[in-house]
Order: C-alpha cells, then sequence, then structure tokens
C-alpha cells in the first residue's frame, strides 16, 4: 500500500469523484437465451451526431454521463464514426432505448465503451438482450480480451450485472472530475445519488 494514500480527503469544489472498476473476460461466456420483449437491435453506420447526443443523454444522465456531450462536432465524429467503432441501438416502441458503443480499433481487444438502456427499459429484460448482442458481436472478432468499465455512479446493479454477463474484475480506480450539473451540461435535478455541491 502506497504510504499517504489511507483516509478520507476533501474533493475539490465543483468536482465530482467515482470509484471505476474495470473488468475483462479473455474468453467467450456461456450467454444464456435472449428474453422475450417487444425489442430490436440495429447497427447505426456514421451516426448523426444529434440523434448520438440525445440517445447518450437519455441514457446517461441519471449516471452522470457526460464526456460525449462535452465534445465539439469533430471531436465527436471522430469518436463515434471511426473504423472499428460499432455503434448499436435498442429500439422500443417506435424510438431508441439503448445505446452500445464496441470499440475494435486495438488489435485482438475490444472494448464495451458505452453500455446502457434508458430508465423506462431497466429492469425488462431489454438490457440482457442488448448485452447477448455485444457479447456475440465481439466473440465473432478473432478476440483475446474484452473488456469494459463501470463506477459507482452508475445503476447500483452495474456491476453486479456485468459479472453475471461474465466479466471479472481486475483494477479499481479513483476518478475526479467536473460536475456537469453545474455548467448546464446536464440538468441540475438529475441523478440524485450523488448529492450537488456548490
Amino acid at each position: 500500500m502506497a504510504a499517504g494514500l489511507d483516509g478520507i480527503f476533501d474533493i475539490p469544489a465543483g468536482r465530482i469523484a467515482a470509484v471505476v472498476t474495470s473488468l475483462d473476460m479473455q474468453a467467450p461466456p456461456v450467454i444464456p437465451p435472449d428474453p422475450v420483449g417487444d425489442w430490436s437491435i440495429r447497427r447505426v453506420a456514421q451516426p448523426d451526431l444529434d440523434w448520438y447526443r440525445d440517445l447518450y443523454a437519455r441514457v446517461g444522465r441519471e449516471w452522470l454521463w457526460s464526456l460525449r456531450l462535452r465534445m465539439s462536432d469533430a471531436e465527436l465524429a471522430a469518436v463515434i464514426r471511426a473504423a472499428g467503432v460499432e455503434i448499436y441501438t435498442l429500439a422500443h416502441d417506435g424510438g431508441d432505448e439503448g445505446l452500445l458503443e464496441l470499440d475494435f480499433r486495438k488489435t485482438n481487444e475490444c472494448e464495451l465503451a458505452l453500455f446502457g438502456v434508458t430508465s423506462k427499459l431497466i429492469g425488462t429484460g431489454a438490457g440482457r438482450l442488448l448485452m447477448n448482442h455485444a457479447l456475440r458481436r465481439a466473440w465473432a472478432q478473432p478476440l483475446t480480451r474484452l473488456w469494459v468499465h463501470t463506477c459507482s455512479f452508475d445503476h447500483p446493479r452495474a456491476l453486479t450485472f456485468y459479472q453475471r454477463a461474465g466479466f471479472r474484475p481486475y483494477r479499481r480506480q479513483i476518478e475526479i472530475a467536473p460536475d456537469p450539473r453545474l455548467d448546464g451540461t446536464l440538468p441540475r435535478e438529475v441523478a440524485g445519488h450523488v448529492p450537488l455541491l456548490g
């Protein structure tokens, strides 16, 4: 243990801190049967930036997803339209309600870079369907590793969901970032589980 790292430390004003857990798998898992529901999954090639930002915000605002919302058009396009990056959506009741982003840009690896469904689909099985799709698509490639990270701002069942899917934790970190509710990136009333200070 590094000296001086034990204890409680103040977070600077206007910042938030989360515990980030990284997980991976190094072989294809056993994938359970797809749940039955009124959902469909489709790949979105060359995603429209406004469409992407809207879906990203609806899926992630309660969990303080903000990184992609802070990007310029050029920065965002460079990520989500890059060769080796695949964007999928889960459609339900005429609208897009889930977001999956797979990043194959590193040889023989895939990052499950973004994953989630909107609040109205949490607990319905839609997330399990989207995860099954992610696992099948990723392991259809010549991978040696699939990885993902989650944090203490995410849904309280996110970590166990990933572990049930076959991921195993291998690293824990602390992330400190500007609170996106203080600069208008996200509404002030979201993420009640993370107190708003300042």
